[in-house]
C-alpha cells in the first residue's frame, strides 16, 4: 500500500462542509484482498486499536466498523478508519471519513476530514494516514505495533499535531468568530487570522489586531519608557529607572534600597526576571546574566494581578501565581514537579493553556534561597515556591478576580490602555487586594502598575485554575465586529457548464450601477472595482479568497468552476447568492467525473452553499439544474428560489409563479420579471448589447441570470435597462461571442469547447448569416474524453461546411495532431463533402480560415487563449464591428479585404 498523491481541500466540497484531505491510495498487494481473507486481522487489530470498536461507519451507531471488518471490507477502508482513531489519539478531533473507488484496479481516494484551523500547508494528515498503512501492513502480515513503538510513534504525530495547532488566545478568537457567523481564515501555521470580507475585513495575530497603534506596542515593549509615560500621568508605578551599565544598575540599587527588581528592558514572558535582590552582588549577578539595558525598579508589595483591556472596557482579571508544588510528606520536589507537569493542560510552549514547569537555574536559586534542593521532600501541606515570576509561560497559574476588581482599580487600568493607545492591553498590578482601592502615592510608591503587554496572553482567563473562565475571545471579536455585525459584504457564486464568465461579468457590471466597489474572479483573471489585478484562470478557491480577502472590495461575483471544486473546495463558506447556468456534458473522464450526473453533484455544491435566507437562482429550462432544486441540502435550508427562462410555458415557471414565487423570463421579445402574476418589461431582447438583434438567445439567458441575481442583491429595476446599455462586450466580456470586422468579412470569436456550447454559437450564426456562409478556425482541448471531442465534431460538421482546425498550444496530454485528426475524421464521416484544412497554431488557421472566406461570410474562431488572439487580431487590422453583422449583400468593390490580406499573410500552404 502507498500513497501517490495527497491534495487538501480548503472549505466546503463535495463530500462535507468542512475541510478535508484527498489521499489517492494504492493498495499494492493488498489487491482484491477483504479483511476476511486473512485469518485473525479484525482481532490483531482490535486489539492494536481498542478504539476502532466505538468508530459507527455506514451503520451510524458504535460498533459498526467491527461489523464491516467482520463481514469483510477492503484495506483502504482500513486504513481511512484508522487514520482516523490515529487523529482522535493524539486529540486531533476529527470523525468523518469516506473511501471510494477511482475505477482503476486496487487504486481508491481515501477522504478524511481536517480540522478547520489547521494550515492546508500542514504535513500531518499526510503523516498520519502513512502511519495509519503501515499499522495496517504489519497487522495484515500476521503481526501488530508493539506498544512501545506505537506509543513512540503516537508522541512524535502528537508533538507535531501541537506544533501545528493554534495557541489558546487565537483559538479562542477563532472559535468566537465562527459563533457569530463571521468567516475567518488562520494564514498558514502561524497566529494571523483574517476575519470578515472585503472592505469588512479585519485581521488578528493572536490578541494584537490591525488597529493595534504600533506606536503603543513599542512603548509597552520598552519597560522603562512606559514606566515613566504612566509616571508623568499620576499613575502610581514603582521608582526605578534604565541601566545600559553595571555600574548605573548598582547606583540606581544604592538610590532605590532593596529589596528591588532587576529585568529586561524589552523582555517578554518574564524571562530573566528577578526579584528579592537585597544586596549589590545580586543585582550585578542578574545585570550580567540580562547583558546589558535593564530596569531597575523598587518591588512593589502585595499580589500578582492580571487586568486584560479591550475597547477601553475591562473584560477579565485574574490572579497569578507562581509556580510552585505543594508536599505530601513522602515525594521529593522533583517528583512533585513531575506530578504538576502529569496534568493535561500542560505543554511546552503556548499552545495549551498551562506550561510545563522546566527545572532550571531560576528554579534552583529560588529553593535554595529557602534552603530547598531539587531533592528535599516537603511536608504534608507544605509550599514550595519555585519561581518569583507568576507568569504562566513560566509554570504558573491563575485565579479568576474579574468580579472582585475595585473601580478604583477599573479607572487606572483604563488610563493606561488608553495613555498607550492600546486597543486591547493586559495590565500587570501588584496590589495589596485588587478588591480594594488602590494606596494613594504618599511619598513611596508601594503598589501600582508593574508593566503593560501590548499583546497579552489569553490563557489566564480563558482556563483559570480557580475560578470562573472568561470568554475574552469574544470580547476582543465583539470589539472588532461591532454592532453585530458578521463581517460579511454580499456575494454572488456562479456555476455551470456554459455561460458562466459571462454571468459573472454581466452581474458585476450590474451590481457596481450602485456605486458600491465589486471584486470578480473569471476564468479570464481577478478584477477589483472594473480593474484587472490578475490574469489567470482564476474560478477556483485561492481566486476567490484573492477577491474576498480585498479590503476595496464591497460587493463580490465569484465565478466557481468544476476543477476548482473537486481539486481545493470552495473558497467561501457561504454565499448570498447562488447561479447555476446549466449542466451538460464536458469535462468527463477528468477528476473521477463519468456522467452529467456527476457533474450535477459537483455543481450542487454552490447550490447547498447559498445561506439560510439567501437566493438560488435555477435555470427551469435544463432538466439537470432543475433536479437540484429538489436535493436534500438544498430544500432544507430556507432559500428563496427564483427561476429563469426562455420558455414562458415551462411547466416549472408556471407552477413557481402560481405558487407567487418570482422569476425571470423571455417574453414576446422582452426580458420580463414576474413575480406571481405580476409582470414587469425590463428590456427588449434585441436591445440587449451582444444579441445581436435577438439573434443569440443565449444571451437572453445569461442576461435574465445576471439580472435575478443582481436584483437579489438591491438592484433597482429601473436602472437595470440603463446598466446593460452601457454593458460592452467586446470591452466588457471579451472573448464571448465577440464580433469583428476585417473588411467585408466577420469574424465571431467565442470559447465554445463543448457539444451545447458550440451547437448554441452556430444557432447564432445561422440566423445571422445562414447555414452556407460560415467558415470554422476551431481548436478543441485535448483533455476532453473522445466521445466529447466526436459529439463536438458532429455538431460542427452540421453547422459548417468549411472548416480549419489546428491545435491548442497546451496538448493536455495529447500527441500533437490527434485532437484535430479526431475531429476531422468525425466531421467527415458526418459531413462527406466537408472543406477541411488541418494546420499548426491559430495564426496559420484564422489566416487559412480567412482565405475560405467570401465576402460577406463569417469566421467563426474557437480559440485557446484570448490574449495572443486579440493581438493577432489587432496586427491584421480586424476592428470591433459593434454589434453589426457583414452581410453578403452589402455592396462591394472587389475581392474582400480580409480575402486579400489573408493570402498576403499566408506562409505556407496548408495541410489538407
Amino acid at each position: 500500500m502507498k500513497i501517490e498523491s495527497l491534495r487538501r481541500l480548503r472549505g466546503p466540497n463535495v463530500y462535507l462542509s468542512r475541510p478535508a484531505m484527498v489521499a489517492r491510495l494504492h493498495l499494492g498487494g493488498l489487491t482484491g484482498v477483504e479483511t476476511t481473507d486473512i485469518t485473525g486481522f479484525t482481532e490483531r487489530l482490535l486489539r492494536a486499536m481498542p478504539g476502532l470498536a466505538e468508530h459507527h461507519c455506514a451503520a451510524g451507531t458504535p460498533g459498526g466498523f467491527v461489523s464491516r471488518l467482520r463481514g469483510g471490507t477492503y484495506f483502504g477502508h482500513v486504513a481511512e478508519h484508522v487514520c482516523i482513531e490515529l487523529s482522535q489519539l493524539i486529540g486531533r478531533d476529527v470523525t468523518f471519513g469516506r473511501t471510494v473507488g477511482t475505477g482503476a484496479d486496487g487504486v481508491y481516494d481515501v477522504i478524511t476530514e481536517c480540522p478547520a484551523d489547521e494550515s492546508p500547508e500542514s504535513p500531518l494528515p499526510g503523516e498520519l494516514l502513512t502511519a495509519a498503512i503501515g499499522l495496517v501492513l504489519q497487522v495484515s502480515a500476521g503481526g501488530g505495533p508493539a506498544a512501545p513503538r506505537l506509543a513512540e510513534q503516537l508522541a512524535g504525530l502528537a508533538a507535531l499535531a501541537e506544533r501545528e495547532a493554534t495557541g489558546p488566545s487565537t483559538r479562542s478568537i477563532i472559535e468566537a468568530a465562527r459563533r457569530r457567523g463571521i468567516p475567518v481564515e488562520r494564514f498558514d501555521d502561524l497566529s494571523l487570522v483574517r476575519l470578515g470580507w472585503g472592505h469588512r475585513r479585519r485581521m488578528a495575530w493572536a490578541a494584537m489586531t490591525d488597529r493595534t497603534s504600533a506606536v503603543g506596542v513599542d512603548i509597552a515593549g520598552d519597560k522603562h519608557v512606559t514606566r515613566r509615560l504612566l509616571d508623568e500621568a499620576g499613575v502610581p508605578v514603582a521608582a526605578g529607572g534604565a541601566a545600559g551599565t553595571e555600574a548605573e544598575a548598582i547606583r540606581l540599587f544604592g538610590r532605590l534600597g532593596g529589596p528591588v527588581v532587576v529585568k529586561p528592558r524589552n523582555g517578554r514572558h518574564g524571562r530573566a526576571v528577578a526579584l528579592h535582590l537585597t544586596s549589590a552582588e545580586d543585582v550585578r549577578r542578574v545585570f550580567a546574566a540580562i547583558g546589558g539595558d535593564a530596569v531597575v525598579e523598587r518591588q512593589l508589595d502585595g499580589r500578582d494581578y492580571r487586568v486584560l483591556v479591550v475597547a477601553g472596557e475591562v473584560v477579565a482579571a485574574a490572579e497569578r501565581v507562581a509556580a510552585h508544588v505543594v508536599g505530601d510528606g513522602r515525594a521529593t520536589i522533583t517528583e512533585l514537579i513531575d506530578r504538576v507537569n502529569a496534568d493535561p493542560r500542560r505543554g511546552t510552549g503556548h499552545s495549551r493553556v498551562l506550561t510545563r514547569i522546566t527545572v532550571d537555574e531560576t528554579v534552583r536559586r529560588v529553593l535554595a534561597r529557602d534552603g530547598r534542593t531539587p531533592a528535599t521532600v516537603l511536608a504534608d501541606g507544605e509550599v514550595a515556591r519555585l519561581r518569583d515570576t507568576a507568569n504562566l509561560s513560566t509554570g504558573g497559574t491563575s485565579r479568576d478576580v474579574t468580579d472582585q476588581v475595585h473601580p478604583d482599580v477599573t479607572r487606572i487600568c483604563r488610563r493606561v490602555a488608553a495613555l498607550l493607545g492600546l486597543d486591547i492591553a493586559g495590565i500587570d498590578l501588584r496590589l495589596p487586594d485588587v478588591a480594594a482601592p488602590v494606596p494613594p502615592v504618599a511619598g513611596v510608591t508601594t503598589a501600582g502598575v508593574i508593566e503593560v503587554n501590548a499583546v497579552p496572553g489569553l490563557r489566564m482567563h480563558l482556563a483559570p485554575v480557580e475560578g470562573r473562565p472568561r470568554d475574552v475571545g469574544d470580547a476582543i471579536v465583539r470589539a472588532m465586529f461591532p454592532g453585530g455585525s458578521d463581517g460579511r459584504i454580499p456575494a454572488v457564486a456562479i456555476t455551470g457548464t456554459n455561460g458562466k464568465t459571462t454571468v459573472t461579468r454581466l452581474t458585476a457590471h450590474l451590481l457596481s450601477g450602485s456605486g458600491l466597489r465589486v471584486g470578480t474572479a473569471t476564468s479570464d483573471g481577478v478584477a477589483i472595482d472594473g480593474r484587472v489585478v490578475q490574469v489567470a484562470d482564476a474560478t477556483g478557491p485561492r481566486s476567490a479568497q484573492m477577491v474576498l480577502g480585498d479590503p476595496q472590495v464591497e460587493m463580490a461575483v465569484l465565478e466557481t468552476a468544476r476543477g476548482g471544486l473537486l481539486r481545493r473546495g470552495l473558497g467561501y463558506d457561504w454565499s448570498d447568492v447562488g447561479v447555476i447556468t446549466n449542466i451538460t456534458a464536458d469535462h468527463l473522464g477528468q477528476d473521477g467525473l463519468d456522467s452529467v450526473e456527476d457533474l450535477a453533484h459537483v455543481k450542487a455544491v454552490v447550490a447547498e452553499r447559498v445561506r439560510d435566507g439567501g437566493t438560488l437562482v435555477l435555470n427551469a429550462d435544463d432538466p439537470w439544474v432543475r433536479s437540484l432544486a429538489d436535493r436534500p441540502r438544498v430544500r432544507a435550508d430556507h432559500k428563496r428560489l427564483v427561476w429563469f427562462s426562455l420558455d414562458p410555458q415551462n411547466p416549472v415557471l408556471a407552477g413557481h409563479l402560481a405558487r407567487g414565487g418570482s422569476a425571470y423570463l423571455l417574453h414576446d421579445g422582452w426580458l420580463v420579471q414576474a413575480t406571481g402574476a405580476r409582470r414587469t418589461p425590463l428590456l427588449r431582447l434585441a436591445e440587449v448589447p451582444g444579441a445581436y438583434g435577438g439573434a443569440a438567445l443565449h444571451v437572453a439567458a445569461n442576461t435574465l441570470a445576471a439580472i435575478a441575481a443582481a436584483r437579489a442583491l438591491g438592484a433597482r429595476p429601473e436602472t437595470l435597462a440603463d446598466r446593460l446599455a452601457e454593458f460592452d462586450p467586446a470591452a466588457d466580456n471579451p472573448g464571448r461571442g465577440t464580433l469583428f470586422r476585417l473588411g467585408d468579412v466577420s469574424l465571431y470569436l467565442d470559447y465554445a469547447h463543448n457539444p451545447a456550447a458550440l451547437a448554441t454559437t452556430l444557432r447564432t450564426l445561422h440566423r445571422l448569416w445562414g447555414p452556407d456562409r460560415c467558415v470554422g478556425a476551431v481548436t478543441l482541448p485535448g483533455d476532453r474524453r473522445a466521445d466529447l471531442l466526436a459529439a463536438s465534431a458532429q455538431v460542427l460538421a452540421d453547422g459548417l461546411t468549411r472548416v480549419v482546425l489546428y491545435e491548442d498550444e497546451d496538448l493536455r496530454g495529447r500527441p500533437r495532431g490527434e485532437v484535430s485528426g479526431l475531429v476531422e475524421r468525425e466531421m467527415r464521416a458526418r459531413r462527406p463533402r466537408l472543406t477541411a484544412v488541418r494546420t499548426e497554431g491559430f495564426r496559420a488557421a484564422l489566416t487559412s480560415a480567412l482565405e475560405m472566406a467570401e465576402p460577406g461570410d463569417v469566421v467563426l474562431v474557437i480559440y485557446e487563449s484570448w490574449g495572443p488572439l486579440r493581438s493577432f487580431l489587432a496586427g491584421l487590422g480586424a476592428v470591433p464591428a459593434a454589434g453589426v453583422p457583414v452581410h453578403a449583400a452589402l455592396p462591394s468593390a472587389g475581392p474582400g479585404a480580409g480575402l486579400q490580406l489573408a493570402r498576403r499573410l499566408t506562409g505556407s500552404p496548408a495541410r489538407r
